[in-house]
């Protein structure tokens, strides 16, 4: 007892429940209770009040008798001039059951934020906040907040035996209530304050402390697009991204941002019009910091405060699907930022990340990298990746920088690193958890995609885990990008050197299930915009972007832009502020718009333009070798047989008279030309359309002669 008494008033002891609540007495029950700043309290029974008197003991006060009182007992409180009434929290037993400690233990809890963190419920009658932490090097765990003046030796939390998680049920909580845990390290005595790994919500920034979460009163109706989803053959059905940071797409005049509410007024009619098929959002888990555009994520169950309340963005999730647009989100389950107040060395050790700095650190952002090997860490990254998908309806995830997940040296010199068991670079544990979420993705959401950005030549990314593959559902195509971009960057009089940078990507385009991306990433860090990388006088630099985003969607797999990339933003993107919409006053600028959207409508609508996106039949080049020219010609075919002709011109000089094979006999109408004048072009092109000639060419028995405008491509079709 004295060696607990102690402790308890050292704010060091294990299992407060060992010493407060009712406990048996020779002469009958003990009931003790700790509020270190009461100067009075008094136990409520049925037939009156007893005080429970002081100690020796500074806080400690205790009531005996021969009759237990009934549970949950009330205490009156005088505290700091204040009376109050509470019921006691170490009048309540456990409240986890064994069977979620071992499964959470396991890493196998897959809803574990329905068990950890805080929890608004009613036991025995009373309504209050059950919290739940983990902690296992923990010597005492407190919850902490408003309700106990941020003191943590008011609500010390019980231990559950080995499992290393502490709980404490506290009457009289509810929803909106700020909290954070207290944690004292048993080796080194270190208290550390700590927000929520498995909270839900937030308090705005800079504050960093969870808030009790509200149950949802979000009604859902978007049950025909779930239905329709899990249906859907997404392997052939068109995926065109639209790639959004909700801070700066659009801002209030004064700077604020919109919140989820707002952009389903004003976003999701434009992205619909615009013909895009699917919104990717930038990481919207809770950051501390705007700088880190959501990648430094410190929330990994909680959508920024921000934007608003979790309901928020659950209304915006609905609105997208009813209207057809499907929600992707940016996850980073690669690594997690140092602040003293989040995951890292949650308990006074390294819990969720590596004690070895050569595995644990990641060099180039500064941040942990998560210990995949440990049950528990890759339990909580599960329970993540199961939360964003089951609670929001989202369709999928975009995993942020997939290689460095995979390679234990990634971005490190010799000696920096440690290899694994078989002395490989390969990190055996990120391999099996990547594996172990996709394959839970695709098993418990049908039809959700998960697409990996992912930078090298490892194998099978986006083939199934029982074939040997990570199991990822596509993989962006960043050789294309950087061939592409370095492409078009070149002044056109010397593109016929680089004329293999576009031809070179149809080798390996089959290998994987590819994204195209024009993500974020390229307009960026002095990068410039899209506008920006191309060469030439202001009519070429537009011509350019539109022949780029005319390239993009025609060929073979998924699309990805980034916002302003759909209207030629002229300045390079910063998270600071918005868009620049009004240079859609700009003709120029309106025919980016105009170009790219009816491009996005060709590509949604038009079979052969994504039917077999990631299979070889779906292309074959018509010319390829025209490097002299700068000019490619290529066909897209559907399943059906049905072909379009794809002819791009990279000079600005216009070819007319240019004869090119044709797959088959009769008239070719001109569905799109990135010259048209609607776009801003010189509208030199081919009219209606064309009638094939019976003069074999380029290994076709028919051919057409046909104009090619300057920096534009056409596309022709047959109905």
């Amino acid at each position: 007892m004295h060696d607990s008494l102690q402790k308890l008033l050292d704010a060091r002891l294990h299992d407060p429940f060992d010493l407060l609540g009712l406990h048996p007495a020779p002469e009958g029950w003990v009931l003790r209770v700790f509020r270190p700043n009461a100067t009075r309290i008094e136990l409520i029974l049925a037939d009156g009040r007893a005080e429970l008197g002081a100690t020796e003991a500074p806080g400690l006060f205790e009531w005996r008798g021969a009759l237990a009182p009934a549970r949950p007992w009330r205490l009156a409180i005088e505290e700091g001039g204040q009376h109050f009434e509470i019921v006691d929290p170490y009048a309540f037993g456990p409240l986890l059951s064994d069977q979620e400690l071992y499964l959470f233990n396991e890493g196998k809890l897959l809803e574990a934020w329905r068990s950890l963190g805080s929890q608004p419920m009613n036991i025995d009658g009373v309504d209050g906040v059950r919290f739940a932490v983990w902690a296992p090097n923990a010597e005492r765990v407190s919850v902490i907040g408003d309700f106990n003046n941020w003191d943590g030796r008011v609500h010390a939390m019980r231990v559950r035996g080995g499992s290393g998680i502490w709980e404490l049920f506290v009457p009289g909580l509810h929803a909106g209530d700020l909290y954070k845990f207290e944690i004292r390290n048993r080796a080194s005595g270190e208290i550390q304050v700590k927000a929520d790994p498995f909270a839900r919500q937030f308090e705005v920034r800079p504050g960093n402390a969870a808030l009790v979460p509200a149950a949802s009163d979000h009604v859902w109706r978007d049950g025909d697009w779930l239905r329709a989803r899990a249906r859907n053959d997404w392997l052939h059905a068109p995926m065109n991204l639209y790639e959004l940071h909700p801070g700066s797409w659009r801002r209030h005049p004064d700077g604020r941002f919109l919140n989820w509410r707002e952009l389903a007024e004003t976003l999701v009619p434009y992205v619909a019009d615009m013909g895009f098929t699917h919104i990717e959002l930038m990481p919207v888990t809770e950051h501390p910091l705007d700088e880190s555009w959501g990648y430094q994520t410190v929330g990994y169950f909680a959508p920024s405060s921000r934007f608003g309340s979790p309901d928020d963005f659950r209304h915006f999730v609905d609105v997208c699907h009813q209207a057809g647009i499907g929600i992707l989100l940016d996850w980073v389950p690669g690594h997690f930022p140092m602040d003293t107040w989040a995951l890292a060395r949650f308990d006074g050790t390294a819990l969720y990340e590596h004690e070895d700095p050569r595995l644990g650190v990641h060099q180039d952002w500064g941040t942990h990298i998560f210990n995949y090997g440990r049950a528990e860490v890759k339990g909580f990254l599960l329970a993540s990746a199961h939360y964003w998908l089951s609670e929001f309806h989202l369709d999928g995830l975009r995993v942020d920088a997939v290689a460095s997940i995979l390679y234990l040296d990634y971005s490190r010199k010799h000696g920096e690193w440690l290899p694994n068991k078989f002395g490989g670079r390969e990190n055996l544990d990120a391999i099996d958890f990547l594996r172990e979420m996709n394959a839970m993705v695709h098993e418990r959401f049908p039809g959700a995609l998960t697409i990996a950005e992912e930078s090298t030549a490892w194998p099978m990314v986006s083939r199934p885990v029982y074939l040997g593959g990570l199991g990822f559902s596509m993989k962006w195509n960043m050789g294309w990008m950087n061939d592409t971009l370095a492409y078009i960057q070149q002044d056109p009089v010397y593109r016929r050197y680089h004329h293999n940078n576009l031809t070179f990507g149809q080798l390996y385009a089959y290998s994987e299930n590819f994204v195209l991306p024009l993500s974020h990433d390229e307009v960026v860090h002095g990068k410039g915009s899209l506008l920006d990388k191309m060469p030439g006088d202001a009519w070429q630099q537009f011509a350019n972007l539109r022949l780029l985003l005319t390239y993009q969607m025609t060929s073979p797999g998924k699309k990805l832009n980034f916002m302003g990339n759909e209207f030629g933003q002229g300045r390079e993107w910063s998270e600071q502020w918005g868009l620049d919409w009004t240079l859609l006053d700009i003709h120029w600028h309106e025919g980016v718009r105009k170009c790219l959207r009816d491009l996005n409508h060709l590509y949604r609508d038009l079979p052969p333009l994504h039917d077999l996106d990631f299979q070889v039949e779906g292309f074959a080049w018509i010319d390829c070798h025209d490097a002299d020219q700068s000019v490619l010609v290529f066909q897209r075919r559907d399943r059906q047989g049905r072909a379009v002709i794809v002819a791009l011109n990279f000079t600005p000089v216009p070819r007319d008279g240019y004869r090119i094979g044709a797959p088959a006999a009769g008239f070719w109408r001109e569905i799109f030309n990135s010259d048209s004048t609607f776009y801003g072009g010189g509208n030199l092109g081919n009219g209606a359309g064309l009638m094939s000639e019976p003069q074999a060419w380029m290994g076709y028995p028919q051919s057409l002669v046909i104009t090619l405008p300057p920096l534009a491509g056409v596309v022709l079709y047959q109905d």
